[in-house]
Order: C-alpha cells, then sequence, then structure tokens
C-alpha cells in the first residue's frame, strides 16, 4: 500500500446531508481519488457554517434521516476501504437530524440528583444504539469540559457542569454508554474549552492559566479518563501558553501540547482526534492549502476532521513524514475500523425508533433533574387559589399554549385579579447569544411582575439563561426544568399541582 494511500485514511472530511447532487459527487470523487478513511457527517453547510450561532435554529427540510442512510449506502458502496462514518452528536442524532431521538443536554444530566454515573451511561448507551443502527461509528461526543465560565458562549449546555470531579465521571459514563452500544466515543475539547470567552469557531480563544491550575481543572476530565482506558480524545482550537513555552499556539496544532503532554507525561495512547480544521481559530493562520493539515498530523492529530483541502494535505503530509510515523497512524487507524466493525461494512436499513421506550426514559430523567431550586411551592395552596379566582397564569416564548398550561388545567385569573402568578418561561435557545433569544422587553416584563406580585417561576431550558430573568429572590419560588420536552412538562406539572 503506498504512503498517500495510508495517510488518507487519516482523513474525514464533512459531509453534508442536505447538498446539492454536484457536492454528492464531489465527496464521490475524494472517496475515489482520494481514498479517503472517513467522513464527518453535518445537517447542511448552512448550519455547520463557522458563524453557527446566527444561524436559525430549525431549517425547512424534510427527510434528513433517510437522505443520510442512503449517503452512508452510497458513499461506502464505492470506498476500497469501508469508510469510518463519524457525526457530532453531543444530545443523540437529533443534535444533526430532525425526527429522530434527542437526549438532555450535559448540563441537564448533570443536574441529576440521584444514581447520576448510571443514568448517563443508559443514555450514552440509547444513542448510541441509535448512531449504530443508522451506518455510523463514531459519535463525537462527550464534552469533557468544565463549565467555568458563565460567559462561554460556546460550551454551556454542552458541559456536564462547572465542578471537575463530577464532569470527569458523567463524562466517562457517557463514553462507557456509548462503547457499550458497539460504537466509538471521544472525549473533547483537550485541553479544556470551558473558561473560554471567545468561540473557536470564530476566533482564538487563550486561557491564561498555570500548568497547576489546569491540572486541578481543565486536565483534570480528561486524565480520569486516560486512566481509565479511554481510546479516543479530540483537541480543541484553543491557546493555553502555560503549556506551549509561552506561545499563543493552537492546542490542535501543538506538538507539544499533542505529543509530549497528552500522550507522553499523561500516558494516552488512543488516537488523536483533531477539532473541524475548516474553524476560524485555526483556518486563518495557515492560508496555504495543505499546511494546517500537515501542521495538525505533524503536532500528533491521527484523525484529521473536516479538512478543506485532503489533496493538497495528503501531499504536504507526505512529503514532510517518514514512512515510519505514517505507518504507526496508519495501523491505529485500521485497528479502530477493525474494533468498530466498519471493515464489515454492509448496506444499512432506515432504522425504526422504540418512541415509546423513549419517553419512558426522558420521564424517568426528568423526574430526577427536574427541581425547585429557589424557596418551596405549596400544591394545596395553589389548587385553593385557583378556585377562588386568584391564581394567574402566564407564559413566555411559546407559540401555542404549552402542554405544561393544559396539564395544569386549572382556572386562572387575569394577571391584574390573581394574588400569585406562575411563570412559565420555555427559552427560545439553548445558546447564550442575544440573551438565549429571550427579547429584552419580555425580559423587563418579566422582571417588572416578579417585583409587583407573588410570582412561581418555572424555567424550561437551559439554566445558564436564568440570570436574565432577574433575582431568584424576588420570586416567590423557582422551578428549573432544564429542557421543554413534553414529558418534562408532565413532571414540572406534579411538582405545582
Amino acid at each position: 500500500m503506498r504512503k498517500y494511500q495510508k495517510i488518507a485514511q487519516c482523513f474525514s472530511p464533512a459531509a453534508f446531508i442536505h447538498d446539492t447532487e454536484e457536492n454528492y459527487q464531489a465527496i464521490e470523487t475524494l472517496i475515489r481519488e482520494q481514498e479517503i478513511g472517513g467522513l464527518t457527517f453535518f445537517h447542511s453547510r448552512h448550519s455547520a457554517a463557522a458563524n453557527f450561532e446566527k444561524r436559525a435554529e430549525v431549517l425547512d427540510v424534510s427527510g434528513t434521516f433517510e437522505k443520510l442512510i442512503g449517503l452512508i449506502n452510497r458513499y461506502q458502496a464505492i470506498s476500497k476501504i469501508p469508510l469510518l462514518i463519524s457525526i457530532d452528536g453531543e444530545y443523540g442524532l437529533a443534535m444533526r437530524v430532525e425526527k429522530t431521538p434527542q437526549y438532555p443536554f450535559a448540563i441537564t444530566l448533570g443536574a441529576l440528583k440521584t444514581d447520576a454515573s448510571t443514568w448517563v451511561e443508559e443514555v450514552g448507551y440509547r444513542m448510541g444504539l441509535d448512531m449504530k443502527r443508522s451506518g455510523i461509528h463514531l459519535n463525537l461526543a462527550p464534552c469533557g469540559d468544565v463549565n467555568t465560565n458563565p460567559d462561554n458562549p460556546v460550551i454551556g449546555y454542552r458541559s456536564f457542569g462547572n465542578r471537575p470531579e463530577k464532569v470527569a465521571k458523567l463524562a466517562f459514563s457517557s463514553y462507557s454508554g456509548m462503547k457499550k452500544a458497539g460504537i466509538g466515543a471521544c472525549l473533547k475539547h483537550f485541553p479544556g474549552h470551558g473558561d473560554t470567552a471567545t468561540d473557536s469557531h470564530l476566533g482564538l480563544p487563550i486561557l491564561h492559566k498555570t500548568k497547576a491550575q489546569l491540572q486541578a481543572e481543565e486536565l483534570l476530565p480528561f486524565q480520569y479518563g486516560i486512566d481509565r482506558g479511554v481510546e479516543l480524545i479530540m483537541v480543541g482550537h484553543l491557546a493555553v501558553p502555560a503549556l506551549t513555552g509561552g506561545k499563543d499556539i493552537p492546542a490542535s496544532v501543538s506538538r507539544e501540547l499533542i505529543t509530549d503532554l497528552l500522550k507522553g507525561e499523561m500516558g494516552f495512547k488512543g488516537l488523536v482526534i483533531s477539532d473541524a480544521l475548516n474553524m476560524k481559530a485555526v483556518a486563518n493562520l495557515y492560508p496555504e492549502p495543505g499546511e494546517l493539515e500537515c501542521q495538525a498530523f505533524h503536532a500528533g492529530n491521527d484523525i484529521l476532521c473536516f479538512s478543506d483541502h485532503v489533496k493538497e494535505g495528503i501531499e504536504k503530509i507526505a512529503q514532510h513524514s517518514s514512512d515510519a510515523e505514517v505507518k504507526a497512524v496508519f495501523e491505529k487507524i485500521m485497528a479502530l475500523k477493525k474494533q468498530l466493525g466498519v471493515i464489515g461494512f454492509k448496506p444499512v436499513e432506515v432504522p425504526s425508533f422504540d418512541w415509546e421506550s423513549h419517553s419512558q426514559l426522558q420521564k424517568d430523567l426528568a423526574e430526577n433533574y427536574v427541581s425547585v431550586i429557589s424557596e418551596e411551592i405549596n400544591p394545596g395552596e395553589l389548587r385553593a387559589l385557583a378556585k377562588t379566582g386568584k391564581l394567574g397564569y402566564w407564559e413566555f416564548f411559546t407559540q401555542n399554549p404549552s402542554t405544561f398550561s393544559r396539564q395544569l388545567g386549572l382556572p386562572f385569573a387575569p394577571i391584574e385579579k390573581a394574588e400569585k402568578v406562575i411563570l412559565a418561561v420555555f427559552v427560545p435557545s439553548h445558546k447564550p447569544l442575544n440573551q438565549f433569544g429571550m427579547d429584552q422587553a419580555v425580559l423587563d416584563e418579566i422582571k417588572k411582575l416578579a417585583k409587583t406580585k407573588s410570582c412561581i417561576l418555572v424555567h424550561f431550558g437551559n439554566p445558564l439563561a436564568l440570570k436574565h430573568l432577574g433575582k431568584l429572590e424576588d420570586f416567590e419560588a423557582v422551578v428549573c426544568a432544564y429542557q421543554g420536552f413534553e414529558e418534562v412538562q408532565g413532571v414540572a406539572t406534579k411538582l405545582l399541582i
């Protein structure tokens, strides 16, 4: 096998489910002519663009799942060595594919009150099964990032929390669940993206901490995973000068960080995956096509994700790498492919999902994480107020009356006549841009109401959005429901009546 063919196995460029026929054929050309090793699927060019935050939350497309399966079968049929198919599905296939099971965000799972590790492993297992049945071999998840910066624009809901030990345990549980389902998973974004205030899709975050601080926080979940045999780690595009001799070099292209620290000092023996190489944090640093890929390979990345310059990358790596280096990486990738069942690929049928079982899992999880986080609630008092026409209800950011309002099923008084008001907030976005999608005028209205009347706040969505609703002590009580799923609304109802 030629050196070029071995190097090509490192490449996993982006494949878009919704795309033009011309672009589908361009992927086929990469498979036939460059003999790439894998593909990483995204929903569409629009949703994977670097200005990720600015896109509409929902795109008007149909048949995404059927299209995905069709493309996997189409691309696999022409590949000499079966392709390693990966997807970035932190909360399930639903992160990229409509009408597939969506699981709670990591931040939600981090709020589980009992047996968190067991439940998180079960969620990882179910997500893994969904992917395995769909012809996907590797989920680029979970995040081992410790979300210590509340202004973090890119991690937030994707992290299990702000305590390193908890994040370490839950990230490993999630990883273990996926592995149990027979797919690959990877801890990301080494050396830890949780305390940054820049989105690496748009620019280079720089983390100014000492090595000792990093070991106590950012690096801890990764070391925890390495000590327990984690086989894949993704390296992020963030600069950590304390680990790179004072230089502001992205971790993803730093040999000191990947080869010396991660593989050497920390003892990682598995495969290193680069974060998407089209992200502005690194793409802008290497304008010459193929140079970024070459730098990433030299730094110690085994799989190069979302490369925009495959042909040039292969050529440059071939020029600047020894046969022994290439052989070592090639053998690691082939061993992974055998382990994940890639080599014996057979065409995939479109699977059906057990929605009833999924709904039951959502309910069981919600009963474990939906919480009264401030003060307490007296359901008897609320029912009595409703009977005497003194309980009001107002919900925000919904287009139609919610399941929650219907399930409460109480006669509500007009707000001005009510002695007590239930305020249900359905946070429009799980990302922090523009106050999580919440209009300032509406937020002002909520704050004003909380100061003038006795209000119970029921918050459906990312708990990091609570800070925009005013002081928690202005509300008589606060329920944090973390998600807006139907099952969650049912569990929240029971807390009130």
